[in-house]
Formats: C-alpha cells, sequence, structure tokens
C-alpha cells in the first residue's frame, strides 16, 4: 500500500524586502522537513515564491534580492501611474526562469494582483508568469501598474495581503508567513496628512490579513521586521535572519507542543490498558 504524498500549501504576504524573511522561513521549514509544493504569495511574497517554485533555495532568493535595485535613473517611469517602471525588469526575472509559464514551475504558484479597472482580486495561475508578478508587486505610487490584456494590475497585496483563499481547498497542511508587521507609533510622528492616511491605508491591510491567520495551521510573524523598511536594502542578510530565527523558534515550540500531547496520550492508553488487564 503506497502513503499518498501531502499536498504543503505556502502563503506568502507583502512586504516589499521584508520579504525576505521568508526566504529565511523557508531554510528553517526545510530543515524541519517542511516542503512547500502549492504556494500563493502577493506583491514581494508573490516573487519570492515564485522564485521557490522555481527550485532556487532560500539562501539564492535572498541573493538575488540583493540585486533588485528600484531607484536607477533608467527605470524612471514617464507619463505612467508611478515612479518606477515595473516593466523595465522584465529581462531580469527572465534571467531567473526556464520559460515565461507557469507550467514551467516545479511547483503549482498563485500570484494574485489588484484589478484597478474592475476594481477586484484577480489571481493568476495559468499562462504567461513574469508579468503577473510584475503586476503583483507594483507598490501603488511608486512602481506603475501593468497592463495585462487590456486591463490595468497593480499590487496584490492592496485587497488581499495574505492570499489563503486561492490555495485553501487544495491543501492537507498551510503554513503562512507574514511581512507585513505593524509597529506602535508615538503621538508626535502623526504631523501631517500623508502618515495619517498611509497609516490608516495599512491598519486595514493588516486587519484583513490577520483575519485569515485561522485558516492556517501554523503562521510565522516576525514582529522584529517592523523596524524596516519597505524599500530598505541595507539590511537584507538581518532581515533573512530574522525569518529564520522566528521559524526556528515557532517550530521548536510546535514539536514541544505535539510531544507534550503524545506523552499525555501514551499515558492515558497505558492508564486504560493497566485497567483493561
Amino acid at each position: 500500500m503506497t502513503m499518498s504524498k501531502k499536498n504543503i500549501g505556502l502563503v506568502l504576504s507583502g512586504g516589499g524586502y521584508r520579504c525576505v524573511a521568508q526566504a529565511g522561513a523557508l531554510k528553517a521549514f526545510e530543515e524541519y522537513g517542511i516542503y512547500p509544493n502549492i504556494i500563493s504569495g502577493a506583491s514581494a511574497g508573490a516573487l519570492v515564491g515564485a522564485f521557490y517554485a522555481a527550485n532556487y533555495s532560500p539562501e539564492d532568493i535572498k541573493e538575488t534580492f540583493k540585486k533588485i535595485k528600484l531607484f536607477n535613473l533608467y527605470r524612471l517611469a514617464r507619463r505612467k501611474g508611478g515612479f518606477i517602471n515595473v516593466e523595465s525588469f522584465y529581462d531580469f526575472l527572465l534571467g531567473y526562469f526556464k520559460e515565461d509559464d507557469f507550467a514551467a514551475l516545479s511547483k503549482q504558484l498563485y500570484v494574485t494582483a489588484t484589478d484597478l479597472v474592475n476594481a477586484k482580486i484577480r489571481v493568476f495561475h495559468t499562462g504567461d508568469l513574469i508579468r503577473p508578478i510584475l503586476a503583483s508587486t507594483s507598490f501603488p505610487g511608486i512602481l506603475t501598474p501593468v497592463d495585462i490584456k487590456g486591463t490595468l494590475y497593480s499590487d496584490g497585496g492592496i485587497l488581499d495581503n495574505f492570499p489563503v483563499n486561492p490555495i485553501k481547498e487544495q491543501c492537507d497542511e498551510i503554513y503562512g508567513v507574514y511581512a507585513s508587521p505593524i509597529r506602535k507609533m508615538a503621538v508626535t510622528e502623526f504631523k501631517n496628512s500623508f502618515t495619517v492616511l498611509d497609516r490608516a491605508f495599512h491598519l486595514r491591510i493588516h486587519q484583513h490579513s490577520v483575519s485569515k491567520f485561522p485558516q492556517c495551521d501554523l503562521v510565522i510573524y516576525p514582529r522584529g521586521l517592523s523596524k524596516y523598511g519597505l524599500f530598505n536594502t541595507n539590511h537584507i542578510d538581518e532581515i533573512f535572519q530574522v525569518g529564520y530565527q522566528t521559524t526556528i523558534q515557532a517550530l521548536e515550540k510546535r514539536a514541544q507542543r505535539e510531544s507534550v500531547v503524545k506523552e499525555k496520550t501514551d499515558i492515558s492508553k497505558n492508564v486504560v490498558n493497566t485497567l483493561l488487564t
């Protein structure tokens, strides 16, 4: 009799360069024998998921993020809805994938993007790969939206920054890695309307994401990421370690709980057997 393989799901939130922590989490998962084969990602989490689905190692993913330079003059957009032309990264990404096609990946990948025209979330799973990734990572106002078949798409995190829904019916276990923690702010930091609007925007996204955590078997939430900026490229190694250490701690705690439960179960069985003999 052969055992059927478990489908292990992985949900990756957005979070800019802080999503390198998700690569650190993947390193920890692998050390514990956890190898996700169905991945759902939003924003930069979709990029991490795509690299992992293409069989890049967690260390490879970290090193690749170091090569992504957003703020170069030749990437500046002209007459588009953002400062940086996200489509200027197409050739860069093309060099990392065998084909520009979801079917060429070794693991199932679901990429969420926000349909700006029809005001709804769109999940990409088949067909062209790179443009949906670019769309999902297009942080609004900074990176330009992406035109896919006549519709403009932007950051998947706008409407669903923790996209568990696309994979929850397919998986035996689901792990999530959330890279968008909310830090406590001082009253004195609210000095202008932009700060208030930005805070309100991120609080709404955060609450919507956290409400989905119970749908996962385990969520890794590295709160230490809150001190790093979305576009901070100076601490990538540190961010990777934050994700790795947070995940190791979470997996150790879970293993300890499971050990205690097993021990209690074994004691109960021994008591029952003793009473029956």
